[in-house]
């Protein structure tokens, strides 16, 4: 059986602590490989390794780190289907979804490639006699990312491509549930002219991240995955004075207008709902028709769409829309959250419990569930489900409607579908939420604007790409400068008084 270790100082290692964890095969339900998992020891060499390598690419001028990433794209783009067979093998998303994945993660390595831009500082000419005043973008240091499951390829490259173009060196520790892609994108930057050590990838579970959180070497870590975990890791990380970026969970509304074309809205929701099997933060996985008769009109809609899905492996090429979930453990949460939503009254109107698929009866499939007349207090509309499950919400007025998607703890995105200018207008400013639609379901910003949420869904005053990420991943040193302007007799300098 294959095992997998980490990858140090440009090299494959072999694990050191003698734990492992299955990686399985999430459409079989079997045991294809299994990954080692760091010490917390383990994670401090490689820290050292990499502090060692950072100061020489630190010093590397912007304009040659760029051109790492510029040949990191290429082989991204050589390398693309073996990548995406790779991903889809563990996680169990579709060769398309996984192709995505990989396309927006090389989108915002893409924006990287503009570090000799994105880090010149500011000057002033003659801030007083004689003075000169300008700033400067330095890398911290060594920094680290702690990465999801659910996009095993955009999340490490989102964290690690800033980080890297801005001269630090990077201790990624991915999810131990599908850790290949995160081991063959280090192959790739090596091959790109990565330096040794520059790159970590240290595979592991709650030690490596304590281990992560306590090492007074990193400077700053970011992190994505569940609220709960997003809240220890910022308030442990701040604790120990490093800077810290967490983005946790989400409950993404989407509110369909009586006057929305009722075939977009509809075609937007089968797929923002039930793509990826669910397992996305910017999924939509609460409608909210304005009306009941928009409500009804959605659902008759809504039904044969949802019934036309095919749901399979990712073997079955591009016929299937989305594959099981990532483990039996996620797919009994779902269910569980299922069985919630029946017994607390909603509306079943597909059941997805009873799914089964021959040939593959022991994968972690979940067939595609539609709850309505879902109220705010029943444990479906509460949390955050990942799964296959779109719940409707009937709101009687816009801004009934507005409240469902202002007062729930999670602020990531939210869409609204309509025709009505100033509605939506009024929607984008008012709504308290970090990523809005208009007639658009998921909202994800392009690698040149910043991705984040609001509420519980961030912590952190800046999000990942765009500029922000320049700005978490340096500091900013300012410089005053005086020269002296002539000399006296005698050789001694004269200085002017500064205003």
């Amino acid at each position: 059986m294959k095992q997998l270790g980490h990858f140090i100082n440009g090299q494959h290692v072999a694990g050191q602590s003698g734990r492992f964890v299955d990686v399985m095969n999430p459409a079989l339900g079997e045991v294809q490989a299994r990954v080692a998992l760091a010490s917390g020891a383990e994670l401090d060499a490689a820290v050292a390794a990499a502090a060692a390598a950072q100061p020489a690419w630190g010093a590397t001028n912007p304009q040659r780190r760029a051109r790492v990433m510029m040949e990191f794209v290429r082989l991204l783009n050589r390398d693309m289907d073996k990548l995406a067979e790779a991903l889809s093998a563990e996680h169990g998303k579709t060769i398309p979804d996984a192709r995505g994945d990989v396309q927006r993660g090389l989108e915002v390595i893409e924006f990287c490639i503009g570090a000799p831009h994105l880090l010149k500082g500011e000057f002033t000419d003659s801030a007083g006699p004689g003075i000169d005043m300008y700033s400067m973008r330095q890398p911290l240091g060594v920094v680290a990312g702690i990465t999801p499951f659910n996009f095993p390829a955009m999340i490490p490259m989102w964290k690690m491509g800033p980080a890297l173009a801005c001269g630090n060196a990077f201790i990624l520790k991915p999810s131990e549930r599908d850790p290949s892609v995160p081991l063959m994108l280090a192959e790739l930057l090596k091959e790109a002219g990565l330096p040794d050590g520059i790159l970590q990838v240290v595979n592991g579970d709650k030690e490596a991240v304590d281990a992560i959180l306590d090492n007074p070497t990193i400077q700053a870590i970011g992190f994505v995955g569940s609220t709960p975990i997003a809240e220890y890791i910022y308030g442990r990380g701040c604790s120990n004075g490093k800077r810290v970026q967490c983005f946790g969970g989400a409950k993404n509304h989407m509110i369909i207008m009586p006057d929305a074309d009722m075939d977009q809205a509809a075609d937007a929701l089968v797929g923002a709902g039930y793509g990826a099997a669910g397992e996305r933060c910017m999924a939509i996985s609460v409608a909210v028709p304005v009306g009941d008769e928009t409500a009804d009109r959605l659902i008759e809609k809504l039904v044969p769409r949802i019934e036309k899905l095919k749901v399979g492996p990712y073997t079955s090429g591009n016929d299937v829309d989305y594959g099981p979930l990532v483990t039996a453990q996620a797919r009994e949460r779902v269910l569980g959250l299922i069985d919630s939503g029946v017994e607390q009254g909603a509306k079943l109107v597909m059941d997805g419990r009873g799914f089964t698929l021959q040939g593959y009866e022991s994968g972690y499939f979940v067939g595609p569930t539609l709850f309505d007349k879902v109220t705010t207090d029943m444990e479906i509309y509460k949390q955050e489900i990942f799964g296959p499950v779109l719940s409707t919400v009937r709101a009687q007025t816009y801004e009934e409607a507005l409240g469902y998607a202002m007062d729930h703890e999670y602020g990531n995105g939210t869409a609204i579908f309509t025709r009505d200018g100033d509605t939506a207008r009024d929607f984008a400013a008012r709504v308290n939420v970090g990523m809005i639609g208009i007639n658009v379901p998921i909202p994800v910003p392009l690698a040149y604007h910043t991705f984040g949420g609001w509420k519980k869904s961030g912590f952190g005053d800046l999000n990942q790409h765009g500029t922000d990420a320049f700005r978490f991943y340096t500091r900013t040193k300012t410089v005053t400068s005086r020269w002296p302007s002539g000399l006296k007799e005698g050789g001694e300098f004269h200085f002017k008084q500064m205003d």
